[in-house]
C-alpha cells in the first residue's frame, strides 16, 4: 500500500465528511437569518445572536464551523466574524445568480429518502418525486432559479432562432415540468405580450406555482395544470420549454413526441439540461459529481417510478437528447447556449 496515496484519500474523506455535516449549518444560516445578519457588519457571536434573535452559545459554535469551512471570515485580533463581498453574494440573496443555501437545502431533502433509496437499489423499483421530503421541492427551485434568473432572458432565449421576436410580439408558450413555476414567472414577466401554460406531474408544485403567479400579478396571462409531459394540453404552442426535467422522465421519448404534436409547424422546443459530456470520463469532475449524486437519489429513481422504461439520469449528455428529438420527429437540433451548470438545446420540426 502506498501510504502517501492513502493519506491523500483520507484527506479527501475528511473534507467530504466536513462538507456533509456542514450542509446543515448552511441551511441553518439561511433559515435563521445568520448570514444576512452578518452581512450587516462584522460581529462577535453575542452581537450576531442579538441581531438574529438566536442563542449566543449556538451561534458561537456555528460561526467557528463556518469559518473553518471558509463560509465566513474570522478576525483573531478582535474575535469578530464577517462576510466578504463574495461570501455575502453567494449566501444572502435567493434571487441572485448564485445562491448556495438552496443547493444544500435540496441535498439535505434528498438524503432524507435514504431508506427508500436503499430499498430501491435492492429491488430496482423507483421512488416517485412526490415521495420525497418537501425540502426537495422548494430546494430544487432555490437551486435552479438563480441560474435561470442569470441566463434565461438575457442569454438562453436570445440564442434561439427568432424566438425573442415572437415573444415580444405575442406567442403561446408551454413550460413543461415547471415545478414551482420559477422559469414560467421569469418568462411571463419579461414578455407581457405572450401567454403561458405551465404543467407538472406533481400537484403540490402546481399549487405553489399558482401562488407565485398570483403574487406576481401574472395570473391573467399564465395558467397551470397538473399534467405529465406526455399529456399536457392547450396546444398548438409556438414555444415549448423543459427546464432540467427531460432526464427525470420515465418516458422522455413519449414526452418528446407529445411536445412535437403540441407545437406549431414552425415552433421551437427549448430543452435545458444539466451540463454533461457524452462519456463517463468527461463527467469525472466536481460538477459531474454533484449531478451524478443528485441523480442517484432523485432523477433515476423518479424515472424508474414511471412507465416508459427510460432512465437517462442527470448526466446523459448531448447525444441521447439529440436521438430522442430525432426519434420524435424533430428535423433540426443544435446546442444553442451553455453555462458551467446547464446546456440549452434547440429542437425544431
Amino acid at each position: 500500500m502506498d501510504e502517501t496515496k492513502l493519506m491523500e484519500f483520507v484527506h479527501t474523506f475528511v473534507g467530504d465528511l466536513g462538507a456533509t455535516i456542514a450542509a446543515g449549518g448552511v441551511v441553518l444560516g439561511d433559515r435563521l437569518g445568520l448570514y444576512r445578519g452578518l452581512a450587516a457588519g462584522a460581529a462577535l457571536p453575542e452581537e450576531l445572536a442579538e441581531r438574529t434573535g438566536t442563542a449566543p452559545r449556538y451561534v458561537e459554535e456555528w460561526l467557528r464551523g463556518q469559518a473553518a469551512g471558509g463560509y465566513v471570515t474570522y478576525d483573531p485580533a478582535g474575535g469578530r466574524y464577517s462576510l466578504t463581498e463574495e461570501q455575502a453574494f453567494a449566501l444572502t440573496d435567493p434571487d441572485g445568480p448564485i445562491f448556495a443555501p438552496g443547493a444544500f437545502q435540496l441535498a439535505l431533502g434528498a438524503l432524507r429518502a435514504q431508506s427508500r433509496i436503499e430499498e430501491a437499489f435492492r429491488t430496482g423499483r423507483g421512488v416517485g418525486w412526490h415521495q420525497h421530503d418537501d425540502d426537495v421541492f422548494s430546494g430544487c427551485e432555490r437551486f435552479f432559479r438563480p441560474g435561470y434568473s442569470a441566463s434565461l432572458v438575457t442569454d438562453w432565449l436570445p440564442a434561439l432562432d427568432g424566438v425573442v421576436a415572437g415573444l415580444q410580439r405575442g406567442v403561446r408558450v408551454a413550460d413543461v415540468g415547471c415545478g414551482h413555476g420559477a422559469s414560467t414567472v421569469l418568462m411571463a414577466s419579461a414578455y407581457p405580450a405572450s401567454v403561458f401554460t405551465g404543467s407538472d406531474l406533481h400537484a403540490g408544485s402546481i399549487d405553489q406555482a399558482r401562488k407565485r403567479v398570483a403574487d406576481a400579478g401574472l395570473d391573467s396571462r399564465v395558467r397551470f395544470e397538473a399534467a405529465g409531459a406526455q399529456t399536457f394540453t392547450g396546444g398548438p404552442y409556438d414555444l415549448v420549454t423543459t427546464f432540467d426535467a427531460l432526464h427525470d422522465m420515465g418516458d422522455p421519448l413519449g414526452a418528446a413526441r407529445h411536445v412535437r404534436s403540441q407545437l406549431t409547424p414552425d415552433g421551437t422546443w427549448m430543452i435545458v439540461e444539466p451540463a454533461a459530456g457524452d462519456t463517463v470520463e468527461a463527467n469525472l469532475n466536481p460538477v459531474g459529481r454533484v449531478y451524478y449524486s443528485f441523480s442517484a437519489y432523485l432523477c433515476v429513481p423518479n424515472a424508474l417510478s414511471q412507465e416508459g422504461g427510460y432512465s437517462l439520469g442527470a448526466q446523459a449528455g448531448e447525444e441521447p437528447i439529440r436521438r430522442l428529438a430525432a426519434d420524435a420527429g424533430f428535423t433540426r437540433f443544435r446546442r444553442a447556449a451553455e453555462t458551467p451548470f446547464n446546456i440549452v438545446y434547440e429542437a425544431r420540426p
